[in-house]
């Protein structure tokens, strides 16, 4: 399956399955079809809406000094650029692509070569914006390092986080030597001119506001015939860059293979099981710095907004047929940790494709699907695929391919994701430990940091101490009503559970007797509580969960995922330094300092227009354009004049740093207001959730 996913393509010679084009439409037919022949249900394509993109080709052309000429096949990133057949235009050499490298250059109605490493440095769209504002009719990037690097003819592609007006295509290191011997010979005898001619014949373009299809399918729970809502979730993204072999064929094809195994052997799940084939995960909204898992965060906001409450966990699938690492991780949201590591200790043995154990690590990241499900309000996990080299080598180029390929990885993933999606079906409540997440919470609070600035941190510490044990004590409930609940079926039906041990215990905690499940009841008596109850309960869980995406899952201008007052007091403490370098005299420090601020990195290299633009962008559009960045970066802080200011004044040897120091002592103020009035914000927040889950646990358990 993962193989046939790789018929259609919009460029025959590359591949590229992009969001809302034929080739991603194609796919997602023959996957409905697929999902029709193995059993599933009720197999849906549901629509929603988001900026397409076609590439059907972009191949360069050009002579070297001897008259040999060469020609290049090009990747390119989701902007417009149509030429009738082949056309000729001037090239230069743009070196890194800053505003300092365009100085004593020409570059207006040429194509401009720059040299990038995204993964150690920036992104794409600042050098693209900064060749479109110097009037180049496009750029071409050359990945030096970070991703690409497997070998030296390897094309690269990711979204481009811009406009799609400023066009942008990418060049192999091995292609762009020969170009580079031409512009910038390595023998200063040779003489070398300031542009080269090449021919370019290239069709990418993006259309706004097309048509794009999720493709769901279900295998039915014996509880949904009783009118019971409660689900779970499997997704994987199909659409792809190149052939996508990894990325995400396998998990396609190993999402279905599951169903399709479950069908084969006849298992009843208890719970209906949603398999969901997403589209434009790679990308799928223009000029959005939050431009990826469109088809995730429709799928959840927009088409089904009501699996809120409903689905208990989303299992995403990316990359699992290689090794990434030394050992399997499963990146889960912290609240179900927990669960994941008794569900570790209890499993058989797999087949060995990792030196080491399996473990679990937590938050979630932005990177893939799993982000924009979890925070619609569905607990989600991922087999976690950042780890390893596969991401600095073969990702997003065309050696994503089956020569690397891993059996024994794959099927261990299989096994593992198979034995822990029935493991989820056996609950009976949805397993979420907060205690976790209140822990980390209130282990990130910086108590100095409160005391400097005024902010209560002695009221938040109490009141996440306090959420901390009632998470506990509700959890310790749950997990035992849960663990009962596995035990009195296995015991009912003869079969053993999942470490192999037949049983039939059981504890205060409570066992299901048909429609009953017996609970504790104070501390030693019990009674029995309708199992229709524990929706109820469950629910209530589910609504903390959703709080708690809403109240501390925010993100650094990089995407990594943080708490609030993390974010706050980093920001703090660097401006704090800044001020106290520039009051010292040490100008370099005190830049070392602004530059890990926010984006304020561009401001060394970038010209304003740029950095004003990726700055709006990213906060003034509206939630329809900002997808799962909606309201997740906080207090951002404009340094641009500062730090051209205070670049001049190291050119100059100027040591009065006055008007930058009021300027950072009044941002430093700003950020201490926005500290307390966020503490207070969390006081409030986390004292509902704890109010919730102890009521919660009073309803149901009695205590």
């Amino acid at each position: 399956l993962a193989k046939q996913m790789e018929r259609e393509k919009t460029n025959p010679v590359l591949g590229f399955r992009t969001a809302g084009s034929h080739a991603e439409k194609a796919t997602g037919d023959f996957l409905y079809e697929e999902m029709r022949s193995i059993g599933l249900t009720d197999v849906q394509k549901e629509e929603f809406w988001l900026d397409s993109w076609t590439f059907e080709r972009a191949v360069l052309r050009f002579k070297d000094r001897s008259g040999k000429e060469y020609t290049c096949q090009l990747g390119a990133y989701q902007t417009n650029f149509e030429t009738d057949g082949f056309e000729t235009y001037d090239l230069v050499y743009v070196g890194r692509g800053t505003a300092s490298d365009y100085e004593g250059l020409n570059v207006r109605g040429k194509l401009v070569l720059a040299d990038i490493n995204q993964r150690d440095e920036w992104w794409i769209n600042y050098p693209v914006y900064q060749a479109y504002l110097k009037g180049a009719v496009g750029l071409i990037a050359v990945q030096t390092q970070g991703y690409a690097e497997i070998d030296p003819r390897a094309l690269n592609a990711q979204d481009i986080a811009g406009p799609e007006y400023a066009p942008a295509f990418s060049l192999s290191r091995q292609d762009a030597s020969y170009l580079k011997e031409l512009l910038c010979p390595e023998d200063p005898a040779v003489s070398h001119p300031s542009s080269v001619a090449v021919e370019l014949n290239a069709s990418s373009w993006v259309e706004r506001n097309r048509p794009a299809y999720n493709i769901t399918g279900y295998l039915p729970g014996t509880a949904a015939s009783e009118g019971d809502d409660r689900m779970i979730l499997l997704s994987a993204h199909y659409d792809s860059y190149f052939d996508g072999f990894q990325d995400d064929n396998t998990a396609i094809s190993m999402m279905l293979s599951m169903g399709k195994t479950l069908l084969e052997i006849g298992y009843q799940p208890e719970n209906t099981l949603m398999f969901c084939c997403m589209a434009s995960e790679e990308w799928g909204v223009a000029d959005s710095q939050f431009d990826w898992s469109t088809g995730a965060y429709e799928q959840v906001f927009t088409v089904h907004p009501e699996w809120r409450g409903s689905v208990i966990a989303d299992l995403n699938f990316e990359l699992p047929a290689l090794a990434h690492g030394t050992r399997a991780r499963i990146r889960s949201t912290f609240e179900y940790v927990s669960f994941l590591e008794e569900f570790l200790e209890e499993l058989p043995s797999l087949t060995g494709a990792y030196p080491e154990e399996t473990r679990i690590t937590a938050p979630i990241e932005t990177w893939s699907d799993d982000f924009s499900i979890a925070i619609a309000g569905i607990p989600s996990m991922v087999n976690d695929f950042t780890g390893g080299s596969f991401m600095e080598t073969n990702y997003h180029s065309q050696f994503d391919n089956d020569g690397f390929y891993d059996e024994d990885v794959y099927r261990m993933h299989h096994e593992l994701f198979g034995l822990l999606l029935m493991a989820i079906d056996r609950t009976v409540v949805v397993p979420l430990d907060f205690s976790r997440v209140f822990r980390k919470a209130r282990e990130r609070l910086d108590s100095e940091w409160c005391e400097k600035t005024g902010a209560d941190g002695q009221r938040l510490l109490r009141v996440l101490e306090q959420a901390t044990a009632t998470a506990q004590q509700l959890y310790a409930k749950v997990e035992k009503t849960n663990r009962n609940a596995r035990h009195a079926d296995a015991s009912a039906a003869g079969v053993e559970n999942a470490s192999g041990l037949r049983t039939a215990e059981t504890d205060d905690a409570g066992a299901v007797n048909g429609d009953f499940i017996t609970c504790v009841q104070g501390t030693d008596t019990v009674a029995e509580v309708p199992a229709a109850d524990t929706r109820k309960l469950e629910r209530s869980l589910l609504q903390v969960f959703q709080q708690e995406q809403d109240a501390y899952v925010r993100i650094d201008w990089y995407g990594n995922v943080l708490f609030p007052h993390g974010i706050l007091q980093d920001r703090l403490q660097l401006l704090e330094g800044a001020v106290r370098n520039l009051k010292e005299g040490r100008l370099s420090a005190a830049l070392r300092k602004l530059y890990e601020i926010d984006s304020n990195r561009y401001a060394f290299l970038f010209e304003e227009e740029v950095y004003r633009h990726f700055t709006s962008y990213a906060l003034d559009q509206s939630a329809d354009r900002l997808k799962w960045g909606t309201g997740r970066i906080i207090g951002f802080e404009n340094f641009f004049p500062v730090v051209t200011g205070l670049l001049e004044k190291e050119k100059t040897d100027c040591s009065d740093f006055t008007e930058e120091i009021a300027q950072l002592e009044a941002a430093y103020e700003r950020q201490s207001d926005l500290y307390r009035k966020e503490i207070d914000t969390l006081c409030v927040q986390t004292e509902r959730m704890e109010r919730l889950l102890r009521e919660a646990g009073v309803e149901f358990y009695g205590q």
